[in-house]
């Protein structure tokens, strides 16, 4: 080694520095690893309550699809969604995971909805734009007779306690089908004029499908039928009529029938005969009245056939 070669005694001094330093901070790691071990690990919390709502783009009349995805669901106690003052029940789909329906109608305004979605011990609040839509008007000229007709005590009853049906089970599977091969004659949501007189608060709670007087009439979807209802038992303005309870919450309703085929309690399946298109009750002519309800509120069943609401 040469002169330059050697170290200086700065350098030197600088080198057991180093060496000290360095046998410090290893005598304070072991230190430092010593407290950490006596110590359980405690993992960084994840979000347990996870919430998917379709469709991305709803407008007035579409039902609210609210997935709910839990880590540990607690005490078999299922989650909710609470929209305003309205709180809706969620049921299991799948280890896991729950499902909850928000119907929208056209007498709500667009706009945002705020959901607030509560299990496993968690709290999410989502922001939902609704879209707004235009429904047509339409003039309906009653005949005579049929004009002012009011539904029975009787007949609103058995309606009401059907629409708030909330059978656990799910009894449907996949998109509906059309209940009749007629063509459809009024959409959902148009608002009327009965006899020159604005229908306040009113819009048409379903689909009309002009079929032919005695065509079958079919169900859409499997379910239990929860309501037979006719004419000669006080059924004024629904007339002859089926419901068929699809399960969580979701009901179909089939008014005017000229003729039945099934009764409280059947279980039918997607295109099973229920009954025949009529004109009884409150009805200018044959067609079949399908109304959809998903947790008592009439929404658009359209978005149920195609492509469908899981």
């Amino acid at each position: 080694m040469t002169i330059a070669d050697r170290p200086s005694n700065s350098q030197n001094n600088l080198l057991c520095f180093s060496l000290k330093g360095l046998k410090a901070y290893r005598r304070a790691a072991g230190l430092l690893m010593g407290m950490f071990a006596a110590f359980p690990v405690v993992a960084l919390p994840v979000n347990a309550l996870q919430v998917k709502v379709t469709p991305s783009q709803p407008d007035l009349g579409d039902t609210l699809s609210v997935i709910i995805n839990l880590d540990n669901p607690a005490n078999g106690s299922n989650p909710t969604v609470t929209s305003g003052e309205k709180t809706y029940p969620a049921f299991e789909i799948a280890p896991n995971q729950y499902r909850a329906f928000v119907p929208t109608t056209p007498l709500e305004s667009a706009g945002n909805r705020t959901l607030r979605v509560s299990g496993d011990g968690s709290v999410q609040s989502l922001s939902v734009p609704v879209g707004d839509r235009k429904f047509p008007v339409q003039r309906i000229n009653l005949p005579p007779g049929k004009a002012g007709i009011d539904a029975t005590e009787y007949e609103l009853k058995r309606v009401a306690a059907f629409k708030a049906l909330m059978t656990p089970e799910k009894y449907w599977n996949g998109a509906f089908i059309k209940p009749n091969a007629g063509r459809i004659s009024t959409i959902y949501g148009v608002r009327r004029y009965y006899n020159g007189k604005f229908a306040k608060d009113y819009y048409h709670r379903g689909v009309d499908y002009a079929g032919a007087a005695g065509s079958p009439v079919v169900a859409p979807a499997a379910g239990r039928v929860a309501l037979v209802g006719r004419v000669s038992q006080g059924f004024r303005v629904h007339g002859n009529v089926v419901g068929v309870d699809h399960g969580q919450g979701v009901t179909s309703i089939f008014m005017h029938l000229s003729r039945i085929n099934v009764k409280e309690g059947d279980m039918v399946q997607p295109g099973q005969l229920i009954g025949a298109v009529g004109a009884t009750g409150a009805s200018t002519g044959p067609h079949l009245h399908w109304g959809l309800y998903v947790n008592g509120k009439s929404v658009d069943p359209t978005p149920w056939r195609t492509p469908g609401v899981e």
